[in-house]
């Protein structure tokens, strides 16, 4: 073991293996009995594609360069594909993001479009497809723009016929709902085909605010009947909806503090624990429902698990195996469980529980070791007491190499990374971006601040009109907690986040000395504009939870927004962006920018072509991982080898 400063240890986790391994698999599902799922591919161009993993095991990528399985719908997307085997073959349909439009792909032949290109502002999109064979159409939210404004949209449930007969011929398409909610998730149809269930809010909330939870009966032409809200409300949030198959409806609350099951409206296993997650993505599943009884559930507090909940007794057993968390995302078939697990030393996978034999095995996007784990970090779950001894979830990760260790008197830098959201959470999984700083010597805290899920409504409702404190309140008191008991370097303190999380990494920077410098990501600054009409619609009118009408309290908005005292930024930061984010724009940034001149402040600012919200592609990633570790070093000091120096300028 070799005795080298804090920040300069060699590692083989350089910033190309961390990109080549950004992403993990999702929207899992059966065609047939193979099991299907999405993955990504940052070498080419970000894009993400399908998976089939056939009966002898293989594993094929379905759709080649340049398909890209991706839906926009809300920005943020949500399941964008669905298959079934017709005449003994798969039937599948996508949605390509260049376009947006909707596909049949029937393999062996090129996919076809099923759906028109609109050329109204950002056009048709599509998402959580639902296939009716026997009808001859897939069943879809429908995301319609009907101006260039981000508000002029409307979205409603259609039906588009499988026969292409409306790829060019928007009146094809057979509008299920009216337009009454601003947003929809869904639809499931019960097993006997005559109800549909869907679920429905409008702002001001988010769905992880209130939802309500629609039925209506389907006639035999296909056609719904008059909608009625049986659950759901203001300030109750509906995750998921489906059917049992016994025809029992089953939806995921939150009415008691905790996303529990339901099932036709009476709990199955009341907990404090949750069987629900925030709505980011349409078509996110926690449950399942199996033939023969019992549910599939990922539940937990925190750390979530694959389980199967017995409906009548409430009991609930979880899968053996390695895995630490799982991902909203579920799929059965026959006595066959599909979802997406990981832990602190593997990255997601696609595992699949036989609950017949109670075995549980990877079956896709197996995990890998691209290097020695003995390289990984060892994270250690913390909860650290923050203002009046309000409690805050961390995860630590310290300093870790097996060659390497720091001189006895030394201290090690530390990053604190804020998650985005900021109604979400860090799930504690291997990360080798995460891993790139831990094996060259600078530990990073991850922490889920007060607003995080994974620990009830209340938790996460600490942040009503108090982003921009409690958050930052909570990253600072996480910060100087491992600073006061010795774990890190008081004067090495660094802050980054993307998206929320470079809010709260800007926000600190402006209210706080506790940190040397910081990288802000894909950052909100500039909280006026933002919530009068500088971001998408699904997000438009969040701050009025997050900060307060604006209305009300503008005063509150200037206060807190970064952007207006850009001038008490002391410390060096890097700011980085894409400029395809219609989520976060650019001109956020350069409204920082342009108040930050001339106050001398040493800062970097990299912008990317082609990269929105979320940098997809491996040089982008590369460039980004390599730019932060040189801001460190420059700030803090170290000498991590063969990193390419980032230019800060004043």
């Amino acid at each position: 073991m070799r005795t080298l400063a804090y920040g300069s240890w060699p590692s083989p986790i350089d910033a190309a293996l961390a990109a080549a391994h950004d992403g993990h698999p999702e929207y899992v599902g059966f065609v047939g009995d193979e099991a299907w799922w999405t993955e990504p591919r940052p070498t080419e161009g970000g894009r993400r594609t399908l998976v089939r993993r056939r009966a002898d095991g293989a594993e094929e990528s379905v759709l080649p360069a340049p398909w890209n399985v991706r839906s926009r719908v809300i920005e943020y997307g949500g399941l964008p594909w669905a298959g079934a085997v017709q005449d003994g073959r798969p039937l599948v349909v996508f949605v390509n993001f260049t376009d947006q439009r909707l596909y049949r792909y029937d393999p062996g032949s090129e996919p076809r479009p099923l759906t028109p290109v609109s050329r109204v502002g950002d056009g048709l999109r599509w998402a959580e497809p639902q296939l009716r064979p026997e009808p001859g159409e897939v069943w879809c939210v429908l995301e319609e723009f009907t101006g260039d404004g981000p508000g002029d949209v409307r979205r409603v449930l259609a039906a588009v016929p499988l026969d292409g007969s409306a790829a060019e011929n928007r009146d094809a398409v057979r509008e299920l709902t009216d337009d009454r909610h601003r947003f929809v998730s869904g639809p499931r149809v019960s097993p006997d085909g005559r109800r549909a269930a869907w679920l429905g809010w409008d702002h001001p909330r988010m769905p992880w605010d209130g939802t309500e939870l629609l039925l209506a009966e389907v006639a035999d032409d296909g056609t719904f009947g008059e909608p009625q809200v049986v659950a759901g409300g203001p300030e109750e949030s509906i995750a998921q909806v489906d059917w049992g198959f016994d025809g029992s409806l089953l939806y995921a609350s939150d009415r008691t503090g905790w996303w529990n099951l339901y099932r036709d409206h009476q709990p199955l296993c009341p907990r404090e624990e949750e069987f629900g997650g925030p709505l980011w993505k349409l078509g996110q599943r926690w449950f399942a429902p199996l033939e023969s009884g019992p549910i599939a559930v990922v539940h937990g507090r925190g750390a979530t698990a694959l389980g199967i909940l017995d409906p009548e007794t409430g009991e609930v057993v979880d899968a053996a195996g390695p895995w630490t968390e799982f991902a909203s995302t579920l799929a059965v078939h026959g006595e066959r469980i599909v979802g997406v697990g990981a832990s602190p030393r593997s990255a997601y996978e696609v595992v699949e529980l036989d609950t017949r034999t109670g075995r549980a095995r990877v079956i896709g996007a197996a995990h890998d070791d691209p290097v020695d784990p003995a390289h990984y970090p060892e994270p250690q779950i913390r909860t650290f007491a923050g203002p009046a001894g309000r409690e805050i979830h961390a995860h630590i990760y310290p300093p870790h190499s097996p060659s390497r260790s720091a001189p006895g008197d030394e201290l090690p830098p530390y990053v604190i990374w804020a998650h985005g959201g900021p109604t979400s959470r860090a799930p504690l999984v291997l990360d080798l971006e995460i891993a790139y700083f831990t094996s060259r010597g600078i530990g990073v805290a991850e922490v889920n601040y007060g607003g995080s899920t994974g620990h009830g409504r209340e938790y996460r409702n600490r942040l009503r009109e108090q982003w921009g404190v409690v958050d930052v309140e909570d990253c600072a008191a996480v910060a100087l907690a491992l600073a006061d008991e010795g774990t890190a370097d008081r004067a090495r303190l660094a802050v980054r986040g993307g998206s929320a999380g470079g809010w709260t990494s800007a926000a600190s920077l402006v209210t706080t000395d506790v940190y040397a410098c910081g990288t802000i990501i894909y950052p909100v600054l500039d909280l006026a504009n933002w919530g009068s009409g500088e971001t998408h619609d699904f997000e438009s009118r969040y701050l009025e939870t997050l900060i307060g009408p604006l209305a009300e309290v503008p005063a509150r908005y200037a206060e807190r927004s970064p952007v207006e005292h850009a001038d008490r930024v002391t410390a060096p930061f890097l700011l980085m962006q894409g400029l395809d984010d219609v989520i976060c724009p650019p001109a956020q940034c350069e409204r920082f920018l342009e108040r930050l001149a001339g106050r001398q402040v040493p800062h970097a600012y990299l912008a990317f072509a082609g990269e929105g919200h979320g940098f997809r592609r491996a040089d982008t990633m590369i460039r980004a991982l390599e730019a932060e570790l040189s801001l460190y070093a420059q700030v803090f000091r170290l000498a991590p080898p063969g990193i390419p120096t980032l230019e800060l300028t004043t």
